[in-house]
């Protein structure tokens, strides 16, 4: 079983920053995906961004430029640091991670948290 804690959510004002953290533990593959999804009320869960094991990132088109996905030296912990924050940047944020093991895929989530960016 895998667990997922995020921390660094909170209410900021726009054009703020905000930097939000995920640790990963349990049995977890050394190849693995992990990721930063949120939710806006009455929208489906979309992803903001996720980088590989080997490092490989991707962004959402909406926040290219203004965030930036990381690992860090602990193994298995994702950062993301959001800059030049926007109204409809808040929602509820969930760190995600995908790996194979024992031959078959599987998929955890974080319990979220919240981000909301004031006007």
């Amino acid at each position: 079983q895998v667990q997922l804690a995020e921390s660094g959510g909170g209410l900021v004002q726009a054009g703020g920053s905000l930097r939000l953290s995920c640790a990963a533990s349990g049995r977890i593959a050394s190849l693995n995906t992990m990721g930063w999804y949120r939710q806006a009320p009455g929208k489906q869960r979309e992803v903001v961004a996720t980088i590989t094991s080997g490092g490989d990132t991707n962004y959402a088109d909406s926040v290219k430029g203004r965030f930036t996905i990381s690992r860090g030296s602990a193994k298995n912990t994702v950062y993301v640091q959001m800059n030049s924050l926007k109204p409809e940047d808040t929602a509820v944020y969930y760190c995600n991670l995908n790996h194979r093991w024992a031959g078959q895929r599987d998929e955890y989530w974080g319990q979220g948290t919240q981000v909301t960016v004031s006007s």
